[in-house]
């Protein structure tokens, strides 16, 4: 599955990834990239320490990365404040 990302987007996915509260589906809606792609592009871009760090609080209990981790009241990816974005783009109010 080859994806050519702008350097803008790999930054973004990268972010998302890297939020404890933004969970794989997110990244996986807004990007096309199940989770299995986003570790790939994690294990890609980022020195093997940061990696290493990355997965080690992936799994631990503190993310939320999983769906099934999170509270069943959060029915949203992002904060209910947040701009509102469509095409990986903040519009305008």
């Amino acid at each position: 599955m080859a994806h050519d990302f702008t350097e803008r987007e790999l930054d973004r996915i990268i972010e998302m990834a890297w939020e404890d509260r933004t969970a794989f589906e997110a990244i996986e809606y807004q990007f096309g990239l199940p989770e299995k792609e986003v570790i790939k592009v994690m294990r890609t871009n980022l020195k093997r320490s940061s990696f290493n760090r990355w997965r080690k609080r992936v799994n631990s209990g503190v993310s939320q990365k999983h769906l099934k981790k999170r509270n069943p009241e959060i029915d949203r990816f992002k904060c209910s404040r947040q701009r509102q974005i469509t095409g990986n783009k903040i519009s305008k109010r």
